[in-house]
């Protein structure tokens, strides 16, 4: 049985990212998959990586209990907001906290690039923003995109990672919203 984690990355719960993982949720809960979920806003835990990587922070419950939930997960579901052509902080901080050494992936002594220890999985992106697509790809070259899917998930092994683009929200209609309302539940019903 395939394993889905969904991750939303939105500190606020009254925003439509909440509403996009609910019908993320509806459709894949029409398959045989096991569901898991993480809202980064309701966990306990220190967004700032204290000592960067010179000395391990102790994971709090939280923390260790989402680690658990990546390692298990076959397909990893992000949904998050883009904010300054980046992510929200606390979605930053629950990354450094998460994503380390020995836990996602493996320094290798003397080699440039570790080893990977998220082999095996795929993941899907789910990006609401109100910049316009062209920008963000010709203009400021898909900054957020880089850093998340490549920078982080492929570097750790994570590979497919799709990328749903979902803009303007801001001044959005009712019917836009609800039309990617059902396009989510279509990728949750199809697992991907």
């Amino acid at each position: 049985m395939k394993q889905v984690l969904i991750i939303n990355g939105h500190p606020d719960k009254q925003s439509f990212n909440y509403a996009l993982s609910e019908a993320y949720i509806k459709g894949a809960a029409t398959t045989n998959a096991v569901l898991t979920q993480i809202n980064i806003a309701e966990l306990e835990f220190n967004p700032n990586l204290a000592f960067g990587y010179r000395k391990r922070m102790e994971l709090e419950p939280d923390l260790s209990d989402a680690i658990d939930k990546i390692k298990k997960a076959d397909h990893i579901v992000w949904i998050f907001p883009m904010w300054w052509c980046g992510y929200p902080a606390l979605m930053k901080g629950f990354i450094d906290r998460t994503f380390l050494p020995g836990i996602t992936y493996q320094p290798i002594e003397g080699k440039p690039l570790p080893k990977k220890l998220l082999k095996g999985k795929s993941a899907r992106l789910i990006i609401t923003s109100d910049t316009p697509k062209w920008y963000d790809f010709l203009i400021m070259k898909r900054p957020l995109i880089h850093q998340l899917k490549k920078g982080t998930l492929q570097f750790c092994g994570i590979h497919p990672v799709q990328v749903t683009s979902i803009t303007p929200i801001r001044n959005s209609t009712p019917d836009f919203r609800e039309k990617w309302l059902d396009k989510v539940f279509l990728l949750g019903e199809r697992l991907k």
